[in-house]
């Protein structure tokens, strides 16, 4: 899932629970009540990112589950 802004997605299909970890922050969001068929779609997408902000980003209840873990680099 090669996706410069979406690192991972899970789905529970039993929940309708569409789990997104995006890539410049870490953090995991949870969307509530996506359609299987949505998810499909979004898997077989081109442009996750593209996807996500036309047919999830302000269509769904979310709420944020984990925070982010930036790596941190030193000299």
């Amino acid at each position: 899932m090669p996706s410069t802004a979406i690192r991972n997605t899970h789905y529970d299909p039993s929940t309708k629970i569409l789990s997104v970890w995006f890539v410049p922050s870490g953090a995991r969001y949870d969307y509530e009540e996506v359609e299987p068929e949505t998810y499909a779609a979004f898997r077989a997408a081109f442009s996750k990112g593209q996807f996500f902000n036309e047919f999830v980003r302000d269509r769904y209840r979310f709420h944020l589950v984990e925070e982010g873990r930036r790596r941190v680099t030193g000299f």
